[in-house]
């Protein structure tokens, strides 16, 4: 051979390590077959070194994009089972915005689910608990969508055991919980968090759950776990992230609010914020939780930018954030080797209603589609007439008072208590379906009776009413405690708290004088049936799970019972949801005629009743 042993080797080594030397490197190889001059094969390999060298010099650009949904709660399909008509946004939608992503960044898309995927629509209702037996719809759709990562919400956690531990392992992707901890081994319950390599870069996603868990479920739904508080598991596990991997870039995908929420010394409801502020490492925080789009990019306490990003619920929008990295070829422990020196994230919350329906996505689920429209088009009973769950916030009404009767009779409790579930729910005249059940009571809340004192009674009841009512210094103030929000680009009047903590009560009349000062309003008269109401008597009381496990603090900041002895006072807890015993006894009654008990009214009435039709007409309108 004319080639010097050396010069072969470097060849080979060319070979493998460089593809733009490639044609040059094989151009040598045919250069000692034709016995050619080493004239032509030196001039050949210096020009594919001087090429590597020029090539190897140059930065590369990474872009990815970074695509969140959260809080879907079961809009999977553009049809709302409930209401019988098509359904906005839906993942239906957002699988052909992401289809459209692929196709130009190819694996680069990262696609994360940030939870409250396990309860909403029927759908989810029907695999969780009707159709055990199959595989949760939930779960097929995550697959189909090849999700990158599922984390937790609140509402799966609600489920129980049975149906989240099912859809956990029939997931192709890990679910992400650093701060639910399982409480025989000390670890995370699920995976704290993933690595992702995109092109040279590793991309850590870190999942958490809000903490208050305990506040809303009751135990045996998260027997065996523990909810840690954001901040502290942050920094632990951003400290093992960073020193065990090294990441070029890391994602937080929080199901917890951006602040406020419930509050306690141990840890905060709504923490997203204050851990992309307080817990450095984090180039973007994701979170959902509080139902409120979101996107700020704020200083952390090193003064780095993170980006956070909220699409608020049922898929209208996404978070989507493009992420662009530069690399640069840089000696790292006496080696070269390509570096990350600049990111830049640019979030948006992109509205996918306007985006057509994937019909491959349609067609892949039309046996659960059918299934699922058989169970909610099951006929169970007529109702006589219609019913508004917005009359519940301007006195005794028939909606509610349906349910809280309902609760009576079920339970053989003495008094029930009971809030509107949604802030504007109808139930027409004509054939009741399952479907409609949903919009009677929204959540898979159990039903519980507690032993409470009438003073406690009465303290619950003045809390519910401080939330919901303006204490009226003039005839022509507000009734209703109202405050301007913003929703997306628009403001509109609403509700300054939330609706579903707005308790009335059956089985006691009574009287909210809203002259008076909070604490101060509630004047208990006598029991429903005629006899005396008294502060000092044990009473047997219909509530929710949710209320009954300290949900929006009625009972323990309102009625002075503490947190820790709750359990002991639940006397009676339901096998099922509370919307299977309201099913059950419709089924039984066939015709409904729902009526208000009119047990209880807002005083004096000479301002009240204008003030409640005028607050009435802000909200909804004039009455049809």
């Amino acid at each position: 051979s004319i080639i010097p042993p050396i010069f072969m080797i470097f060849i080979r080594i060319q070979q493998k390590v460089c593809r733009n030397c490639q044609l040059f490197c094989n151009f040598a190889v045919e250069t000692k077959k034709s016995r050619k001059s080493m004239k032509q094969l030196f001039a050949a390999l210096l020009l594919a070194l001087t090429f590597n060298s020029q090539a190897m010099a140059q930065p590369r650009t990474v872009k990815l994009r970074v695509i969140q949904t959260s809080d879907v709660h079961g809009s999977f399909f553009p049809y709302d089972f409930i209401n019988r008509k098509p359904k906005a946004g839906t993942l239906a939608r957002v699988s052909s915005y992401v289809n459209d992503l692929r196709k130009t960044y190819k694996d680069n898309v990262i696609l994360l689910e940030n939870g409250d995927i396990l309860q909403g629509q029927p759908t989810c209702y029907f695999y969780n608990y009707v159709n055990t037996q199959a595989r949760n719809v939930a779960a097929d759709v995550v697959n189909y969508m090849k999700y990158d990562a599922q984390a937790f919400g609140n509402h799966d956690v609600e489920t129980g055991h049975a149906v989240y531990d099912k859809w956990i392992r029939e997931l192709n992707c890990p679910v992400l919980g650093a701060n639910i901890i399982d409480t025989k081994t000390g670890e995370p319950y699920v995976k704290p968090y993933i690595i992702l390599n995109r092109e040279g870069v590793k991309i850590a996603v870190l999942g958490m759950l809000t903490p208050a868990i305990p506040n809303w479920l009751t135990e045996n739904l998260w027997s065996g776990m523990k909810f840690e508080n954001m901040v502290t598991s942050a920094r632990k596990w951003m400290k093992i992230i960073q020193e065990k991997e090294k990441p070029d870039v890391v994602i937080g995908v929080f199901h917890s609010g951006k602040d406020g929420g419930i509050v306690t010394p141990e840890y905060e409801e709504d923490a997203s914020l204050r851990v992309a502020k307080e817990v450095p490492g984090f180039d973007m925080v994701l979170f959902g939780h509080d139902h409120t789009r979101c996107n700020e990019t704020i200083l952390n306490v090193e003064g780095k930018p993170v980006v956070c990003l909220d699409p608020a619920n049922n898929a209208l929008n996404v978070a989507d954030a493009e992420v662009t990295i530069t690399l640069n070829k840089k000696k790292v422990n006496g080696k070269k080797q390509y570096v990350v020196t600049d990111k830049k994230i640019v979030g948006s919350l992109p509205d996918v209603t306007k985006c057509p329906i994937d019909e491959d996505f349609m067609k892949a689920f039309e046996p659960q589609i059918a299934e699922i429209n058989k169970f909610v088009s099951k006929q169970i009973g007529t109702f006589k007439n219609t019913i508004h769950s917005r009359e519940s916030f301007f006195g005794s009404c028939a909606f509610n008072d349906f349910i809280l009767n309902l609760q009576l009779q079920i339970t053989n409790a003495d008094i029930a208590f009971n809030a509107p579930l949604q802030f504007n729910s109808t139930i027409n005249a004509g054939p009741i379906y399952v479907g409609d059940m949903f919009n009677l009571y929204k959540y898979e809340n159990q039903l519980y009776v507690m032993r409470l004192t009438g003073e406690e009674i009465r303290k619950h009841l003045e809390m519910s009413y401080d939330l919901w009512v303006n204490t009226m210094k003039s005839p022509d103030d507000h009734l209703l405690l109202l405050d301007t929000q913003t929703k997306g680009d628009q403001q509109r009047l609403g509700f300054k708290n939330l609706s579903f903590n707005f308790d009335s009560a059956a089985g006691i009349d009574y009287e909210v004088d809203v002259t008076k000062p909070n604490g101060e309003k509630v004047k208990i008269l006598r029991m429903s049936n005629g006899q005396p109401f008294d502060e000092k008597k044990w009473y047997k009381v219909a509530v929710n799970s949710y209320r009954g496990n300290g949900g929006g603090e009625l009972l323990t900041r309102g009625a002075g019972i503490p947190k820790d002895s709750l359990d002991s006072r639940i006397i009676y807890r339901s096998e099922r949801d509370q919307r299977y015993y309201l099913m059950e006894a419709i089924e039984k009654m066939g015709t409904v005629d729902a009526k208000p008990n009119n047990n209880w009214k807002f005083v004096p009435e000479a301002w009240t009743k204008p003030a409640a039709q005028r607050d009435y007409e802000l909200l909804f309108g004039k009455k049809q």
